[in-house]
């Protein structure tokens, strides 16, 4: 049992990272401990899937980011059980660890709903080694009708919110430069890509304005939408819908929402809504005294109790806001409801195309101007110099050139 460290932050995501930067920043002695040794950019984990940027530009090491924040320690360790009323963590070697106040922001896993064949068949497109195997997939299934006179290589994306949109874009972007020019026109036109979602119109978060420009482009885009039909069965072959509808595919990604993983369920703390934890307003866990839970593990609201999307400006600002709450915990002072900058939404949709939704009056962008809104705040938010420099130039060789940024070394499976 190390006692040594006053907080112990579990998941180096946008809530954890945030957490343990600020409070290092105050010289607290911080315990940030994560499975991986990166941290790793979500928003463009569709873009490494469809080979548009690499590996190296959406992931930097967790130690680079906490160089010269010495009260920081990052440990590369997978947590296996949490004691929240002692604050008290497990790893998976049998190391203890335990402090004065324990962050848990250790992320989401996909949400399948209990559709059968999902878990089993189904490409999620939640973390790095999601994106390089989705990718992996989308290159064999290309080699393959390559070799195979009359096949096809459809692949259906479920999920019609920003990810399900912005994945079915960068896919059919592909399809309609990239397979022309590597492989043949004619396999070009034996591809398709299905957008298939429960609800009846795509970004169901967004305006009435905004879901329509979206529909419209995808649709110019060659994406062929399956609104309002539930998908009942994930097949090797395809899906089938609610209404007995088969679509065939050769891939089926899965984009249709988030839930709590292992590591939230089993640590005993009440749960909400996607297995998430209703965390107080001031982000504390309800019951337990000096647990913090954040990002995608918490049910957060606003200040008027509305429930938050899980978004990564809501994980990023949790965490610096828990941040100065444990600082006040520490040094006697009172902790604040937490208050949120509401900075609006965003979805790129193929090339030269986006909707953007900014700040609490939703000042609507539409096409090229919110495309370049949408490369801006994504350059900013990315970690690390050289990240930014890679999407930069990724993103522009791809958009001169239509070149592929990536290439994928693996097995799909």
């Amino acid at each position: 049992m190390d006692d040594s460290y006053q907080v112990i932050v579990v998941g180096g995501g946008f809530a954890g990272k945030a957490a343990a930067e600020e409070l290092g920043r105050k010289g607290v002695r911080v315990l940030l401990l994560d499975a991986n040794s990166y941290q790793q950019f979500q928003p463009l984990l569709y873009q490494v899937a469809a080979s548009q940027i690499g590996v190296s530009t959406v992931t930097r090491p967790l130690r680079a980011e906490f160089r010269g924040i010495n009260s920081v320690r990052v440990l590369t360790a997978t947590v296996t059980a949490i004691d929240a009323p002692n604050r008290t963590v497990t790893t998976a070697d049998g190391s203890t660890y335990r402090a004065q106040a324990l962050v848990i922001a250790t992320g989401a896993v996909p949400n399948f709903f209990n559709t059968p064949g999902a878990d089993e068949h189904a490409y999620p497109l939640y973390s790095v080694a999601d994106a390089t195997r989705l990718s992996a997939a989308i290159t064999a299934v290309l080699d393959q009708a390559d070799r195979e006179p009359g096949a096809g290589a459809d692949v259906i994306v479920v999920g019609g919110g920003p990810t399900g949109v912005e994945t079915a874009g960068a896919l059919a972007e592909n399809v309609k430069y990239l397979v022309p020019k590597y492989f043949s026109p004619e396999l070009a036109d034996r591809c398709h890509i299905h957008l298939v979602d429960m609800v009846p119109n795509v970004l169901a978060a967004f305006s009435e304005k905004s879901q329509t420009y979206a529909r419209d482009r995808l649709t110019k885009l060659g994406v062929q939408l399956h609104m309002g039909q539930p998908v009942a069965e994930v097949r090797p072959d395809g899906v089938t819908l609610k209404g007995g509808t088969v679509i065939p595919a050769r891939i089926v990604v899965w984009a249709g929402g988030l839930q709590a993983g292992k590591i939230i369920t089993e640590s005993g703390l009440g749960q909400g809504r996607g297995g998430r934890i209703d965390v107080q307003p001031d982000l504390t866990a309800p019951g337990v005294e000096g647990v913090y839970v954040l990002g995608d593990a918490a049910n957060i609201t606003d200040a008027g109790g509305n429930k938050l999307p899980q978004l990564g400006s809501v994980a990023q600002q949790s965490g610096k806001w828990a941040a100065r709450n444990i600082y006040a915990d520490l040094t006697g002072g009172v902790r604040e409801p937490f208050r949120y900058w509401d900075k609006g939404y965003m979805a790129m949709v193929g090339r030269g195309a986006a909707v953007a939704e900014l700040g609490r009056q939703r000042l609507h962008l539409q096409g090229p101007l919110a495309f370049v809104s949408w490369l801006a705040v994504h350059l900013a938010l990315l970690p690390g110099f050289q990240q930014k420099v890679r999407a930069l130039f990724s993103w522009a060789n791809g958009y001169v050139t239509h070149s592929p940024s990536q290439v994928v070394v693996g097995r799909p499976d």
